[in-house]
């Protein structure tokens, strides 16, 4: 059978450098860092006290006052971008229609602001003061759950959950499912709010963040050769993805085509990369290969570039791996570097 193509005609963004697609993209072209000392939290007991967390997102504009109290911070996040990228894609939900229009937003960690709170509740008053909305305010799909509710969408519905990958997983495997013939439109994307006091300290007790306390928004430093670390960031990014003979039919704009898109598992160590990039460059050739191209056709890689010593230098040994003599001609670069 063959796969249908699948385009991109919706965006939406809630980051630390802007709380939607337009001031996003401003600041990050514009070199505006969106990492700070972290105010949302007291740090006074953290090695790490700075993140890129969200600022100035007015959620009513999003959700009532009712339906965000039944909420994690990491839904809101996800709900506003998700939000902005349906409307932005000027899809209208009909009967005959709403069958074939799925969600599929992740998370890596979930609602840790509400499992802190929560586990300080239960500690100090008991099991009884436990908000019966905890458990639905906590899991990770309910950002595909709550969109499904808000626009009436019967399609596919879930939530990958992968770490870093999660965004990513969860746009390529939506991608598939429209290919395939199982949808003609999908919102995926990822969402996240860990700049908690677990998080943080969880992630600092693992050494893996930049300690540079004194000089934040320089922190994040993919391929520095003083790089210590990555820097948490919040936020949300997601995107209608379409298929390609629908969106046309209806006149939507296009932003582009999502032509291939490939996995792979290193095998190798629960955090570290497998040595040479050989894990990354596999995935590399997966997605190649199944967009149809060849290495001369790639211009730009939007890396991980996480800023750890391991982890860039293998992801620069997986495109040499995998694009060969032709990696010198390709730019990559990482947006963490502004966003965390």
């Amino acid at each position: 059978m063959k796969k249908r193509r699948v385009v991109i005609t919706g965006l939406g963004v809630v980051s630390p450098v802007g709380n939607n697609v337009n001031d996003s993209w401003s600041s990050i072209v514009n070199g505006v860092s969106g990492i700070a000392l972290i105010e949302n939290i007291n740090t006074e007991d953290q090695t790490v006290k700075f993140g890129g967390a969200i600022k100035n997102l007015d959620i009513s504009q999003y959700l009532s006052p009712k339906e965000a109290k039944k909420m994690d911070i990491f839904i809101h996040y996800g709900m506003a971008a998700g939000i902005q990228a349906f409307e932005d894609s000027g899809i209208e939900v009909t009967e005959s229609n709403a069958e074939r229009i799925g969600v599929a937003i992740g998370a890596g960690i979930g609602g840790l602001t509400t499992i802190e709170k929560t586990a300080d509740l239960f500690r100090e008053k008991g099991p009884r003061r436990i908000s019966p909305f905890f458990v639905p305010s906590s899991i990770i799909n309910m950002v595909s759950g709550n969109l499904s509710i808000k626009y009436g969408l019967k399609g596919p519905n879930f939530a990958i959950v992968t770490a870093c990958t999660t965004g990513t997983h969860n746009i390529g495997d939506a991608s598939r499912i429209i290919e395939y013939g199982d949808a003609d439109i999908m919102i995926a994307g990822g969402t996240e709010m860990s700049t908690t006091n677990c998080g943080l300290g969880g992630f600092a007790a693992a050494r893996a963040l930049s300690t540079r306390n004194d000089d934040p928004q320089t922190a994040s430093r993919p391929w520095d050769v003083d790089r210590d670390g990555f820097v948490l960031g919040d936020g949300a990014g997601v995107m209608v993805l379409e298929e390609y003979e629908h969106a046309k039919k209806r006149g939507a704009k296009i932003y582009g085509e999502l032509s291939g898109y490939g996995m792979s598992s290193d095998a190798y160590h629960m955090t570290l990369p497998s040595e040479g990039g050989e894990g990354a460059a596999r995935c590399m050739r997966n997605a190649i290969n199944n967009a149809g191209i060849n290495a001369e056709q790639i211009n730009y890689i939007n890396a991980h570039g996480t800023s750890t010593l391991a982890g860039d230098i293998a992801e620069t040994d997986a495109a040499k791996l995998s694009l060969g003599d032709y990696s010198k001609n390709i730019v990559m670069s990482s947006t963490k570097s502004m966003t965390g």
